[in-house]
This record gives C-alpha cells, sequence and structure tokens, in this order.
C-alpha cells in the first residue's frame, strides 16, 4: 500500500510526462485504506503470488490523509479539497449532530447562500459537493450493519474517518433506522423514480453505498440529508479520456489506464479476480500490469451525465465499450461491474466479507410492490451509477431469493429488493507508467511493495532501481511513534524484523530530501 509524494497545499497537481505529453493528475483517486483481505466470507492472509487465490484484492493506493483546521474544516491532503468538518449546523453549534440538523433537498441549496453570504470559515466559496467529491472521503475500513437487528451502535463503524470528521448514527428516537445517514451531492439523476420522482445522489456513510434518493418520501414527507459543504478545486472528478488506438483508455486527470472493451461475460467475485491475472498471462493490450479497479478507482469512470432511460446507453463515456444484457425483466439494459474492494459486514458479533462491491454502469435495479398491486415490478430503484454490493459466491434461482415462513416468495434484498446477481462483469485497469517511472494507484507499486501482510515475525520491503540514492525507512505504530529506523540502499529487498512489535497496525515510510513513499502492515 503506497501513495506518491504530496505537499500540504490546498491544490495539488502533479505534471507528469506521459508519451511527451504534459499532463495534469487533478484527480487523484483516494485510497480505500483498507489493509484486509478476504475470501469469500473471512479475512485471509493477503495472497502475495499472481497464482494464489482471491490475488490481486489489496487496494493499496493514496492513503488518506487530513488536516484538521482551527475554523471547523478539514483538509484533504490528497485531493487538495476543504470540507465542513460536521453537518452539525443549525446553529446552535454545540458539537452534536441531531436530527435537525437535516435537510431536505431546498435546504440544502439554501444553506451554501447562507455559508457564503456569512463568509463561513473564512471563505465564501462553498459549494454542495458531487458525487465524485463527496466519494473521496469514503473509508472502507466501515461496517456494513444492515443485518444488524440491534440498536446499540457499539462495534459498528461508519464509512469516513471520524478522527477527524464528525458522524452520528440514524436517530431511531425520530424514527430513524441506525443506517439513516444519507449524504447529500450536488448530482441529480437524470431519469425520474419509479414512484415519480426526482432523484438526488447521496452517500450514506453508515451503510456504504452510493444511491439515488427519492426526494419525496412514502406519504408525501421530504427526503432529509446528513450535508456538508466543500470548497476548493472545481475541476475535481472531472475525467480526461483519450482513446490509445490499441483498445485501450487513458484518463489523464487520474493516471489510470482502462481497458476499453469489458469482459463480456459475468462472473463471480473469485473468479472476477483471476481473470485479470489471466489477461495479464496473455499480455492483454500489450501489458501484464491489469488488475481489478478499487470501488473508488471503478466509480471515477461513471458518467452521471447518462443512463439506460435517457441517453440509451450505460452510465460511462461512449469511448469504451459496455458489453449490452437483457435485465430480469427481459429488458435491454448494461451491466453491473466487480470491483476489489470487500463490503465488510457486522451482525452485531462478528465481522465478515461475504459481499463484495460493485458499480451499476446500468439500472440499479430491484423488485417493487407498489401499493394496491399484488405483484412485483422491476424498477431501476437507485440510478446508474449506482454502488451497492452483493454475495461473492452462491446460487440464486429465478428471480427471489427463496421464502418467507408463509412460504411466499421474497423478492430482492432489502426495503427496496435490491437484484442479487452474484455474478457481474469485469472492467480492467493499470496504472499509467511516465517517462519519470510508474505512478501507482495499485498494489504492486514501482516503489515499495510489504509482505507478508499480516506479518508475523518478519517484513520484506521490495524496493527497485528506480531510488536515485540511499533512503531513510522508518516504522511508525498508530500512536505516531518511530519503532525502527534504517537506512537502505536503492533497489532489491530489506528484511525487516518485527518479532518485537507488538500486534497491531504500522505505517512504514520510504523518504529522502525530496519525496515520501508509504505503506501500511499489521502485526499479528
Amino acid at each position: 500500500m503506497i501513495r506518491r509524494s504530496f505537499k500540504r497545499a490546498a491544490t495539488m497537481i502533479a505534471i507528469i510526462l506521459v508519451h511527451h505529453q504534459v499532463i495534469s493528475q487533478n484527480y487523484r483517486v483516494v485510497g480505500t485504506d483498507v489493509t484486509d483481505c478476504y475470501d469469500n466470507m473471512n479475512t485471509i492472509t493477503c495472497p502475495v503470488f499472481p497464482g494464489d487465490p482471491f490475488y490481486g484484492q489489496f487496494p493499496g493506493v493514496l492513503i488518506p490523509s487530513y488536516l484538521a483546521n482551527a475554523n471547523a474544516t478539514v483538509t484533504d491532503l490528497i485531493t487538495g479539497l476543504t470540507w465542513q468538518k460536521s453537518p452539525d449546523q443549525n446553529g446552535d453549534n454545540d458539537g452534536t449532530i441531531e436530527y435537525t440538523d437535516k435537510l431536505t433537498w431546498p435546504q440544502v441549496q439554501a444553506r451554501i447562500a447562507v455559508l457564503n453570504s456569512t463568509n463561513w470559515g473564512g471563505y465564501n466559496d462553498w459549494r454542495i459537493p458531487t458525487i465524485k467529491q463527496l466519494y473521496s472521503l469514503t473509508n472502507w475500513n466501515g461496517t456494513d450493519p444492515s443485518g444488524y437487528s440491534g440498536t446499540t451502535t457499539t462495534g459498528l463503524k461508519p464509512f469516513i474517518d471520524t478522527t477527524y470528521f464528525q458522524f452520528a448514527w440514524g436517530q431511531t428516537t425520530s424514527g430513524e433506522r441506525l443506517i439513516d445517514s444519507q449524504y447529500a451531492s450536488s448530482n441529480m439523476y437524470n431519469e425520474k423514480s419509479f414512484a415519480g420522482y426526482d432523484q438526488l445522489f447521496g452517500f450514506n456513510f453508515a451503510d456504504g453505498r452510493i444511491k439515488g434518493y427519492d426526494l419525496v418520501m412514502p406519504g408525501g414527507a421530504a427526503k432529509v440529508f446528513s450535508f456538508i459543504a466543500v470548497r476548493g478545486d472545481t475541476t475535481y472528478g472531472i475525467n480526461h479520456f483519450s482513446d490509445n488506438g490499441n483498445q485501450t483508455i487513458s484518463d489523464s486527470a487520474t493516471l489510470l489506464m482502462w481497458a476499453k472493451d469489458d469482459s463480456q461475460i459475468p462472473v463471480d467475485w473469485e473468479a472476477a479476480l483471476a481473470w485479470a491475472q489471466t489477461k495479464n498471462g496473455g499480455n492483454y493490450c500489450g501489458y501484464n500490469d491489469w488488475r481489478l479497479p478499487s470501488t473508488k478507482e471503478l466509480q471515477s469512470i461513471v458518467d452521471y451525465t447518462r443512463s439506460p432511460g435517457s441517453t440509451n446507453s450505460a452510465a460511462i463515456d461512449p469511448l469504451f465499450n459496455c458489453t449490452p444484457i437483457i435485465n430480469e425483466s427481459g429488458r435491454p439494459d448494461w451491466p453491473w461491474f466487480w470491483t476489489s474492494t470487500t463490503h465488510r459486514s457486522y451482525n452485531g458479533t462478528t465481522y465478515s466479507g461475504p459481499n463484495g462491491i460493485y458499480v451499476c454502469f446500468g439500472r440499479a435495479a430491484g423488485w417493487i410492490k407498489k401499493i394496491g398491486n399484488s405483484y412485483y415490478s422491476y424498477c431501476d430503484v437507485h440510478g446508474a451509477g449506482a454502488q451497492r454490493s452483493d454475495p461473492k459466491s452462491g446460487t440464486y434461482v429465478g428471480d427471489y431469493l427463496g421464502v418467507d415462513s408463509l412460504g411466499n416468495p421474497v423478492y430482492g434484498r432489502g426495503p427496496q429488493g435490491d437484484i442479487l446477481r452474484v455474478n457481474n462483469f469485469v472492467r480492467l485497469v493499470r496504472d499509467i507508467k511516465t517517462s519519470t517511472g510508474e505512478v501507482r494507484q495499485g498494489m504492486k507499486s514501482g516503489y515499495i511493495l510489504i509482505r507478508p501482510n499480516p506479518a508475523t515475525d518478519f517484513i520484506t520491503v521490495d524496493l527497485q532501481q528506480e531510488f536515485a540514492e540511499n533512503e531513510t525507512l522508518e516504522i511508525f505504530n498508530m500512536l505516531g511513534q518511530i519503532v525502527h529506523t534504517q537506512k537502505i540502499m536503492p533497489g532489491g529487498a530489506v528484511k525487516i524484523g518485527t518479532g518485537s512489535l507488538k500486534p497491531g497496525l504500522y505505517n512504514v515510510k520510504v523518504k529522502s530530501s525530496e519525496t515520501i513513499f508509504t505503506g501500511k502492515f499489521s502485526k499479528q
């Protein structure tokens, strides 16, 4: 798990030479911050070799890094965006997020005008974040409590870094569910919902999903959202795609290269990971370092201006080929795509990882039993561009999951009857290589790779010849204390004993006078 060096600045732009052209990496895809690997259910020792089962899920990337400011704002040191620390902006400033802090969509829009007219925090350029900007804050160490029936939040973990941001679970005393912590974005879905209402894309930091939310709830009440404003680079989240003419698409904004074609057939999660390695073995499109994208990487290429009903297309730039499908209702549609990220679950006693995250480039469908009907209707309940999760393996017969206690078929999962497919499509990604080396967004960095992970008695830190000088390697515990330091030579590998370290998570930093590269490992 690694990150490129960064400067603590409001705007961070990396100028990179690629094929003798100057491009600007102004859409840096922040890491998931995950250190665990999973099989179809539980944590496993992270696979090291491409032939190992479940190899290729380790997320790596630019490790999230924040700066807490004195004016109740937080600056993301990777994206350069500055955020309000808390949705607690109802005027009482008591540091507690309450149900009264939640806003309807018109109130969200009005809140921006108030923030700017009052020069809140010393700034007057606040705005509603796009869904891609909001998604940059997600932390995938969170745990989905959807199957949890308790009312206490002990053991639950939201999908946002609560060291820097204030968060509140849904308030059951106000009639909410624990998972009601949906944050508003500025992206409206360009189709009406099945109920005929406008839908606003938001991210739920309680259960870890992007959905299009009806602005009118059943019964006629207005939907309310948590909300934090953002300021800074307005171009963050905008792609700059180019067709390379070799069945690959480059994005100079993220410095990611994508396969133009998808897998053309659906597979389960383990097979999706393995498919990437199969393509690497055949030097697919001239490269052998393809991988299954992390959830943040895959969401970065969603085109929220496109959808099946409005543009008769998948929610992706037309430069990409997207295999058409016939969905469960017999209608033309487009697939959902696996990511390498596990959607961790918590049932009140144990943590597990039975679900893999996918992004919907076609309809995010569900079975809805409309009022007055005796049958279920197939509806686009969450919008193309939604991010949900499915079981990584299993067999589901027909359109329903099973039967209830009375023998009636149970359609879909959750209150909107989410369709389960288990087998989803794959689109591969790799990192663009530059004239100065490889700009990594994933595990096998051009700089360091730490293994085994988790560690017991030692770690091996692999280096490459790209280092031009001797470097200093430091290991930090989670309190920020240095527990090991040594000089290292360019290239090769360094084996470091970890037997004396206490169990826990550790940061590894390799630094010189101008560069800082980091990784993480856990000690058992």
